[in-house]
């Protein structure tokens, strides 16, 4: 047997014997991941040029598909190399394992940990809006601490929480949505097609908003970084990815649908807080607060699925890596605590600091273009190794893969254009992610056999 072999086999033992994360556990994490403030300030926006309800909802339904595209290409590329920690083990084996080091180290670093702070602030806000005399500071900081406590107990303990705080998530949701139609004033809009949405749907507000939408759908390959813990990760990751993403996008298109329903166009247009506004005229004065209340919950199930899945990031990079050996470690009842620790204070810091906004910005090329090479290693695999086993492969193929990446090389074109500092310097920390990486090599001349062996054998 070879050390690329005895690797593999180790990987599929640990699956085999220590996977503790159910389907429906699996299904949670992408749910929570997924659904945070993106669907709750959007319209407003879009509505400004696009004051059409089908092309509002159009856009919505395009953003799904588009993310399930990509939920295919992962799902085969998960399926073939069943590890944790998404793209740093999907790009080190379909293209070379610096590659995977620099998308796990902008994810290791600041790519779980910036959107952690943000969820934070934006629940410290919602709360406000329940309990107007809140600490300012101390909500934020006290819910990521919980969380990660949570964390800390183990796989079965954060599950039992993933799974609760995301089933409330979604009932919170449904609630909502049934008392918008039932209860809420019909507007004067429409969602059936007209031949004036063939207009907004050609137009360049269409295809901007599209990238924020995107944005909103983030997250859809959040199991991908848990595979080393799930059940029949082969099976399930794909399922829960798809399973995941299509009750995500249900949501969207319903919560959408709603805010146009219950809420004037002309009062929802530019304004950041609709689904506030679709509140007040759903129950009154009240609407604010049981919005409040209801994305605050929210808010803590995606919080609880960002302290789980970016952790696994850094044990992996540890695992191959002797310099982040420490990583690695678990704790008695399963859990990568350094790696958790480690996560909770860059979170806790950018609180402090208010620093995470600047660093989203900054890091959203970096995330885009990772994303954009996983799906092209499918392509490459397909066309370079057809010999791997392939327990899953993409739904239409190559079709899929090709819609997808056309989208992400607009929005990274989009950045690009719009945001080209910020965009440099998401370059930049890859570059820089890049020379660590070169630098713990020379540390250990010989390598070590995970990482000599990450690559496509």
């Amino acid at each position: 047997m070879t050390a690329s072999e005895s690797t593999e086999a180790t990987w599929e033992g640990r699956l085999a014997g220590g996977s503790k994360v159910s389907l429906g556990v699996a299904t949670a994490i992408v749910v929570a991941d997924m659904v945070g403030v993106g669907v709750f300030t959007s319209l407003g926006f879009q509505v400004k040029d696009i004051p059409s309800g089908f092309a509002i909802l159009a856009l919505w339904i395009v953003g799904g598909v588009v993310a399930l595209c990509g939920v295919f290409s992962y799902g085969e590329l998960g399926a073939m190399f069943p590890r944790s920690s998404g793209e740093y083990n999907f790009l080190g084996r379909a293209f070379h394992p610096a590659f995977g080091f620099v998308a796990g180290f902008v994810s290791a670093t600041v790519g779980f940990a910036a959107p952690v702070a943000l969820a934070a602030m934006a629940l410290e806000q919602y709360g406000h809006a329940i309990v107007p005399n809140a600490p300012s500071l101390s909500l934020a900081v006290g819910i990521v601490w919980a969380v990660s406590l949570v964390q800390l107990t183990g796989v079965k303990h954060s599950s039992t929480f993933q799974l609760i705080a995301t089933i409330l998530k979604v009932v919170l949701i449904t609630a909502f949505l049934i008392a918008g139609f039932v209860v809420g004033t019909p507007q004067d809009v429409s969602f059936a097609p007209q031949i004036r949405d063939l207009g907004y749907i050609a137009s360049a507000p269409f295809a901007i908003g599209l990238v924020f939408v995107m944005y909103s759908f983030s997250g859809w390959n959040a199991a991908s970084y848990i595979i080393g813990e799930m059940r029949d990760a082969s099976q399930n990751l794909p399922r829960a990815m798809f399973s995941g993403t299509l009750i995500v996008l249900a949501l969207y298109v319903a919560l959408n649908a709603v805010f146009l329903h219950t809420a004037p166009i002309d009062k929802l247009a530019g304004q950041l807080d609709v689904a506030r506004i679709a509140g007040t005229y759903v129950f009154g004065e009240i609407g604010g607060r049981i919005v409040g209340a209801m994305i605050c919950i929210g808010l803590i199930s995606s919080i609880s699925a960002m302290m789980w899945i970016g952790p696994r990031v850094m044990m992996t990079m540890g695992e191959d890596i002797p310099a982040l050996r420490l990583f690695a470690r678990k704790s008695t009842q399963g859990a990568p605590a350094y790696a958790i620790l480690f996560q909770l204070a860059v979170a806790t810091l950018m609180l402090f600091t208010r620093s995470f906004e600047a660093v989203l910005d900054f890091i959203q090329f970096a995330l885009l273009f990772c994303s954009f090479f996983t799906v092209l290693g499918v392509i490459k695999l397909r066309m370079t190794r057809p010999d791997l086993p392939r327990p899953y492969r993409a739904w239409g193929y190559p079709v899929t893969p090709i819609i997808f990446l056309l989208v992400t090389l607009f929005m990274m074109y989009y950045l690009v254009v719009e945001r080209p500092l910020q965009s440099l310097f998401g370059a930049l920390i890859m570059i820089s992610g890049l020379l660590i990486y070169v630098v713990f090599r020379k540390r250990d001349d010989a390598g070590s056999p995970a990482i000599a062996s990450a690559g496509p054998k």
